[in-house]
């Protein structure tokens, strides 16, 4: 009795984490385009919520998601920004790609870095 109830919990925490695994893999984005994609076909904006990090809700406005929804982008791109003391460099990448591959890497001036400085605080 006890082995098939082991069984059966072995089996449940299996499933369970074969359906997270594949949620992941499948049906999160994994880069701009991917993530343009979900915004653009979402049903309502709490869809959208699903997609942002705890504690950052404050900083994506239903206003802007509407926007973005409502229109079709002229491109999408990729972008990775690198932040040190006395500089940051901005790295354009190729969105949708099974790598990422490196399109551009610029230095940002002063005032872009401070704007980029302050997003997400």
């Amino acid at each position: 009795m006890i082995k098939k109830i082991s069984h059966n919990v072995l089996v449940v925490l299996l499933t369970l984490v074969i359906v997270i695994t594949v949620r992941e893999i499948f049906f999160t984005p994994k880069n701009s385009l991917e993530l343009y994609q979900k915004i653009t076909f979402a049903k309502d904006f709490e869809e959208v919520q699903k997609l942002i990090l705890d504690g950052y809700d404050g900083n994506v406005e239903r206003d802007d998601f509407n926007y973005i929804k409502d229109r079709s982008a002229n491109r999408v791109g990729q972008f990775t920004l690198i932040e040190y003391k006395e500089k940051s460099f901005v790295i354009m990448t190729s969105p949708g790609t099974e790598r990422l591959k490196i399109l551009a890497v610029e230095e940002l001036p002063e005032d872009i870095r401070e704007y980029f400085l302050k997003i997400g605080q």
